[in-house]
């Protein structure tokens, strides 16, 4: 029987320091050894949002102890790797470069290959982490920095089909978070608000609702919020602002969702459609169930990434070490950290004032 590969993932592109150590089966199913996530909620909170600086400096401290806890829990050999992954880009340059750097000396110092692993691409293949995921799926990436529908014909092979001309659907539930006067990181807290509140309470703006196929938008979706919290003086109000902020986003997802089933099989035409859902936002159950109610409707498999593998990770990225691994395909020791990387390299730039769908 030939031994499996061992894969080190490393992740530091924004304010978690991750490590993991996957390897798979003899079905060839990855199988997560280790999984050690660092978060720097504590460092941030004060400051109401990431400092690059402070992430960076958090990141030269933890990092070798958090690969070591890494290493150590999946109890195999240091010398038993067969290849080292660092997550290179999209992300904060100054954060982006630790791990990189770590992660090629790790990987000359053990004389094993180095691979630059795409952390958009870690989100896009994170299902493979839990479930069998064959190409090709259309892929719905939400979180704090991407909002975006992608055709995924093969590792390395992305379409985009729409993406946000603005705002992250994530920064939106983080901006509304916090002007409801929730503490950072508050995203994930509007669920929990939303629960006791009226989500028809407030009639809030759906930009480009009715056009720019599965384009998405949320800058006006914040002003909105923002004028409407200046007048808000009970906790009910908050509740219900939380609550019809969540109901805007979901039929917004619901409508451009659909518009993203036709064009995917107008350029792909799958034998077997699959929907893939991931990134930080993928967590959110209220979408889960909105999404997973879509896709009854539509005849499509819906796929999500565990909860706990949603958010940054770095098995997620080992993963994709462990796909590209097999391939060997490998990078050099001078590949440089890239703090915008998009999947879809060939896609025309869709941000900022005056923007044509």
């Amino acid at each position: 029987m030939s031994k499996k590969p061992l894969i080190l993932g490393i992740e530091s592109s924004c304010d978690e320091t991750a490590a993991s150590i996957i390897t798979e089966n003899d079905q060839g199913n990855p199988i997560v050894l280790s999984n050690i996530v660092s978060s720097q909620v504590d460092v941030h909170k004060e400051f109401g949002g990431v400092v690059p600086e402070l992430a960076a400096r958090s990141h030269i401290e933890k990092i070798d102890l958090i690969v070591q806890k890494a290493i150590d829990e999946s109890k195999i050999d240091i010398k038993e790797i067969d290849a080292v992954a660092s997550t290179a880009g999209p992300g904060l340059i100054v954060c982006l470069s630790v791990g990189l750097s770590f992660g090629k000396t790790f990987a000359a110092s053990l004389n094993k290959p180095f691979i630059a692993v795409n952390h958009l691409e870690g989100h896009a293949l994170s299902p493979k982490l839990n479930s069998k995921l064959n190409y090709p799926y259309l892929l719905l990436l939400i979180s704090g920095g991407h909002s975006q529908y992608l055709s995924v014909k093969n590792l390395g092979e992305y379409k985009r089909l729409g993406t946000t001309i603005d705002d992250a659907i994530g920064e939106a539930f983080d901006k509304t978070a916090k002007l409801l006067g929730i503490e950072f990181p508050g995203g994930p807290q509007i669920e929990v608000l939303a629960k006791k509140g009226d989500p028809n309470k407030y009639n809030l703006p759906k930009p480009i609702f009715n056009k720019g196929g599965c384009n998405l938008s949320f800058a006006g979706l914040k002003t909105a919020i923002l004028n409407i919290t200046k007048q808000i003086k009970t906790d009910q109000q908050k509740f219900d602002l939380a609550a019809s902020f969540q109901k805007t986003v979901i039929e917004i997802l619901y409508k451009k969702t659909k518009i993203a089933f036709t064009e995917f099989e107008k350029q792909i035409k799958p034998k077997e459609k699959k929907f893939v859902v991931a990134g930080g936002v993928a967590a959110n159950k209220e979408i889960r169930n909105m999404l997973i109610e879509l896709c009854k409707e539509e005849n499509y498999k819906p796929i999500f990434p565990p909860i706990e593998l949603c958010g940054d990770n770095a098995a997620m990225i080992a993963m994709v070490g462990l796909e590209k691994f097999k391939l060997k395909q490998f990078d050099n020791l001078d590949y440089p950290a890239k703090p915008r990387w998009p999947l879809d390299e060939d896609a025309v730039f869709l941000k900022g004032a005056g923007v044509k769908l």
